[in-house]
């Protein structure tokens, strides 16, 4: 079984060399740069490939690594070539095997592969992907393959519809990317209170990082402390009064997220006057 990776930035060199790790076997890297080509492949000790029908042509499965707006690109240009019988895996994680338009005439099957996983590092990353759970749809061919093929490394692998994919990478990205903005819009807000960002971000430190452990370990009804869960009106439209427009659209929404978690936790505990209070500062 010879693998194929087109793209060699983050994910192609990190996936590279995680195989390689597991003892399987990379053929090579193509990709538009030169550079990137010759040190993926070093990386890996795998060749490089400097003409993408070369590469198609000597390997079994193909793994697209590009980005997501590249992806139809490289097919368009794979398609027509002899793929019989091969397999075609992409790495995005908002689009579904869908994007291999009329793939399977020839014998070839496809599937969608995403790692739920930051690759942070080019050369770094592929050390801790192990703890990555990776999420997969497509065809049964293709999945009859892959599926086992990352198990076999020790990853866990769910299998999803492909018209759950957008959604999917959207929570994904709520609970990885979006965060970031929350985090930011506090260090904002408590620069207005008179911190410089480095007091700040010192500050809300043991804050966040117990918060998130905390979460990690037990649940969201065991990790939510704070005025929402304490059903103190009071604080809360205090808070309200204090905030920008568009600091209150962010309290407000994640505020009513909070009362449903609140409402689980304390069952007999009285939301009603938080709600009100939520409500009508929509």
């Amino acid at each position: 079984m010879k693998i194929g990776i087109i793209g060699a930035g983050k994910v192609g060199c990190s996936m590279g060399k995680y195989l390689v790790e597991h003892g399987i076997s990379v053929e090579g890297y193509y990709s538009l740069k030169k550079e990137s080509v010759d040190s993926a492949a070093t990386f890996t000790g795998s060749r490089p490939y400097y003409v993408l029908h070369d590469l198609v042509s000597v390997s079994d499965i193909l793994f697209i690594t590009t980005p997501d707006d590249c992806i139809s690109g490289v097919w368009e240009q794979i398609r027509n070539q002899l793929i019989q019988n091969k397999i075609i895996c992409h790495f995005s994680g908002s689009l579904s095997s869908v994007v291999f338009s009329d793939c399977g005439q020839t014998g070839e099957s496809a599937c969608s592969i995403h790692p739920m996983y930051a690759f942070s590092d080019k050369f770094t990353s592929y050390k801790n992907l192990k703890q990555a759970i990776f999420t997969m749809e497509g065809d049964r061919e293709a999945l009859d393959t892959m599926r086992p093929l990352f198990e076999s490394m020790g990853n866990t692998v769910c299998v999803i519809k492909s018209e759950n994919k957008r959604k999917y990478h959207a929570a994904a990205s709520m609970v990885s990317n979006m965060m970031i903005g929350l985090y930011q819009m506090g260090i904002q807000m408590l620069g207005e209170c008179g911190f410089d960002e480095l007091s700040a971000r010192r500050l809300i430190g043991p804050l966040v990082r117990g918060n998130v452990e905390k979460l990690l370990e037990t649940s969201v009804e065991e990790a939510l402390t704070g005025p929402i869960e304490r059903a103190d009106a009071d604080t809360v439209r205090k808070h309200l009064e204090v905030l920008s427009e568009s600091e209150r659209a962010v309290y407000v929404n994640l505020g009513k997220m909070l009362i449903g978690i609140a409402s689980q936790k304390n069952p007999d505990r009285d939301y009603t006057a938080i709600s009100n209070i939520l409500m009508s500062d929509e």
